[in-house]
């Protein structure tokens, strides 16, 4: 009996070493999620596409509004007579690439779009999300009686965005959208002289932007957003203005509610970035929500 005991006391120390190399080669073996999610809850800042994408087979329904001017005050409710209206629908395919179809009646416009996504962000890794995002657009609004030589191809405008946010706590997350335009009927600003003649400005049908915006969580399921874009080689003639747009985001079940005030009616990227109608000094600016749904 004794010698059993001194045999057990013997290799009990290599029975503990071999345990130890085991679960070393089990945690070895464990491969660590260091994957940063969530620096946004929703599909847009305010304006600006986020990072966030729709995950493998999710189906997005989203609609947006923006109303008219508050401007006018009780004249036409604060702009709520005059509503816009953008419906989208966003599939994802994979966790990294969504497709979406949209129409907006804002110059009847129908848009088609592919978001992928390009590097994570990683905790102690890579400190960005990487997301690139590319748009063309119909404008079905426009008339051969404005254009005489009006063609097809006039009518499409096409977006490239690469967006990077960066996620440094749970309450707060900022975007950077580098921005390229190609409008193949530019954008036109036009200005009556003193004697009555009217003088036409183009911009330039290759343009570039910067988006930056960000989000604050005040609580579990709000947060305050805001997004601003500079347009970098706009007409020095032209009369439209960079959109700067703030608002509130609430998380509520399968959705997201955007509420917001923006100067761009317009939602579409080359839309709010190119022809920013409003200006926020004079009180010309615009309410509107955006309500996602998933399925």
């Amino acid at each position: 009996m004794m010698k059993n005991i001194a045999l057990l006391i013997c290799f009990l120390p290599f029975g503990l070493f071999a345990q130890d190399d085991l679960l070393d080669d089990l945690e070895s073996e464990v491969e660590v999620d260091k994957t940063v999610t969530a620096a946004f809850k929703g599909l847009k800042v305010v304006n600006f596409e986020t990072t966030k994408l729709a995950d493998k087979n999710d189906f997005y329904f989203v609609v947006a509004h923006r109303f008219g001017s508050v401007k006018n005050g009780i004249k036409d409710f604060f702009g709520l007579d005059n509503a816009v209206t953008q419906l989208k629908f966003i599939y994802g395919f994979t966790n990294w690439l969504n497709v979406g179809i949209a129409r907006s009646s804002f110059q009847q416009k129908y848009g088609a779009h592919i978001k992928y996504r390009l590097i994570p962000q990683e905790r102690d890794g890579f400190p960005l999300t990487v997301v690139g995002y590319n748009l063309v657009t119909v404008n079905t609004s426009l008339e051969k009686d404005q254009y005489t030589n009006l063609e097809f191809e006039d009518r499409l405008t096409y977006t490239s965005q690469l967006l990077l946010s960066k996620k440094f706590s749970e309450s707060f997350s900022v975007l950077l959208a580098p921005t390229y335009i190609h409008e193949n009927l530019a954008t036109r600003s036009r200005e009556v002289l003193p004697n009555g003649t009217t003088v036409n400005y183009d911009e330039n049908s290759n343009q570039f932007a910067l988006g930056v915006g960000g989000r604050y969580k005040i609580s579990t399921r709000v947060s305050i957003n805001a997004d601003y874009g500079i347009h970098l080689n706009r007409n020095d003639n032209s009369s439209y203005r960079n959109p700067l747009s703030v608002g509130v985001d609430i998380e509520t079940g399968g959705h997201v509610f955007q509420m917001h005030f923006t100067n761009a009616q317009a939602m579409f990227e080359e839309g709010f970035i190119v022809q920013g109608q409003g200006d926020w000094v004079d009180g010309n600016f615009f309410f509107g929500f955006n309500i996602s749904r998933v399925f």
